[in-house]
């Protein structure tokens, strides 16, 4: 079943986030590559959107792709994501976004690893990690 879209007017995102996770949610900008806290993160667990708490990518589909950005070869669900055609920046690329509440995530791409041959390549500051342990 479908979850209703949660909207919020930009004060409340204002309130809500902190001023990189608004920068890069609601204005879509990208944080540098190698500098986000879960680029390199090993750490188990489920990767939750930062603005509505939706589980988007869990820690068994992270794999370092190199690009300095946490990297997915897929999603907890695909009902927690969507994606968009983005041409901005001169590039054709697909955005992917937080289906819930449309947060800005990052790109996917078509060079990912098995099962799936995808790259999420999403930004750190749209991620909240929810940490399990994992025996």
């Amino acid at each position: 079943m479908k979850k209703d879209k949660l909207v919020k007017d930009e004060m409340e995102w204002l309130r809500k986030l902190s001023p990189e996770e608004f920068r890069v949610t609601r204005l879509k900008a990208t944080e540098p590559a190698f500098t986000g806290r879960y680029w390199n993160s090993a750490d188990a667990g489920t990767y939750h959107c930062v603005c509505c708490s939706a589980p988007l990518f869990d820690s068994d589909a992270k794999f370092d792709s190199g690009t300095g950005w946490p990297s997915f070869h897929s999603p907890v669900t695909e009902d927690n994501i969507a994606t968009e055609f983005d041409t901005s920046h001169d590039m054709r690329r697909t955005e992917v976004l937080c289906s819930h509440c449309d947060a800005h995530l990052g790109h996917v791409f078509e060079d990912g690893p098995q099962p799936t041959g995808l790259r999420y390549c999403i930004n750190s500051a749209a991620l909240k990690l929810n940490k399990q342990n994992k025996r």
